[in-house]
């Protein structure tokens, strides 16, 4: 004869209801899915870090819709991204304003073109101004070929032929610094936006603390027998300096780069090299390693 089949003891010890007996089959059940291991499960990743585009400000009525306008189009490119402004002076929010709103951790993206002293001390400091803060500070916008691209799609916006111009020539007008890498760095964009043109000479020029002037390198292109003479603005938003270079162009004068699409790429490219560098060290790179990617 077969045996019969033992079952497990019941914690009911007499006969079963129908309340009863769901409730010890969902007790039973409840106590073996606690055994059972998940795998593959994943805990939801922590939020990304928040980008803090910093621009240097303006009182430009012009210059704040601007850069709003590129971030409007960042936060289009990557939706989910916290984004959030902040400015080194003349207009709110001001960076350290920004920065006591925020916690967690942050990347300062510079809307800047190269490494003058806002972008190595200053914003560096701001992030030592708020140790709630895990954050780092990006590479300036400057040199990169999403930059010469930007440049190059506002100089076709403003009648520059594209490719080569055999008499034709451009000034690069950028802000200006007296740090010495922020001047390789205009130099380096102004090779990148030459191929862009076919091999068109440019040639960096600045509105304040370094030289040539615009004007001066305007005049130094009409001796070397150029008489197409475009200026390219290296600037983010309209201002006082984009104006005074405007100014001064004998042929088109580009507009600055604002919501150009290569350059809202550019802000999320600095954004990423920032959250995958390891480490960092200098003043570049304030509590870069703080940040947990």
């Amino acid at each position: 004869m077969t045996a019969p089949i033992p079952h497990p003891p019941s914690a009911f010890p007499g006969p079963l209801g129908a309340g009863d007996l769901a409730a010890e089959i969902s007790a039973q059940l409840g106590t073996r899915l606690g055994r059972v291991r998940l795998h593959g499960f994943r805990r939801p990743a922590p939020p990304p870090p928040t980008l803090v585009a910093v621009a240097h400000g303006s009182r430009d009525p012009r210059a704040l819709p601007t850069v709003r306008a590129l971030l409007d189009r960042v936060r289009a490119l990557r939706p989910g991204l916290p984004v959030r402004l902040g400015h080194i002076e003349l207009n709110r929010p001001l960076l350290a304003d920004t920065l006591a709103e925020l916690d967690g951790a942050a990347v300062l993206v510079p809307l800047l073109f190269g490494r003058g002293h806002h972008v190595t001390h200053d914003l560096p400091a701001a992030l030592t101004g708020a140790p709630h803060l895990a954050g780092r500070v990006a590479e300036p916008l400057g040199p990169h070929t999403f930059l010469a691209e930007a440049l190059h799609g506002r100089l076709l916006e403003a009648g520059f032929p594209d490719g080569r111009c055999p008499r034709g020539a451009v000034v690069l007008a950028a802000a200006g610094s007296r740090a010495p890498r922020s001047a390789q760095d205009t130099e380096r964009t102004a090779q990148l936006l030459s191929a862009r043109l076919g091999g068109t000479p440019v040639l960096p020029a600045y509105a304040s603390a370094a030289a040539p002037t615009v004007p001066d390198a305007v005049r130094e292109l009409t001796a070397r027998g150029h008489d197409r003479i475009a200026v390219a603005s290296c600037f983010t938003a309209p201002g006082r300096f984009a104006t005074q270079c405007a100014a001064a162009a004998p042929g088109p004068a580009s507009a600055p780069l604002g919501d150009h699409p290569a350059l809202a790429r550019l802000v999320l490219h600095r954004y990423d090299q920032a959250l995958l560098a390891r480490s960092g060290s200098g003043p570049e790179s304030s509590k870069a390693a703080t940040v947990a990617v």
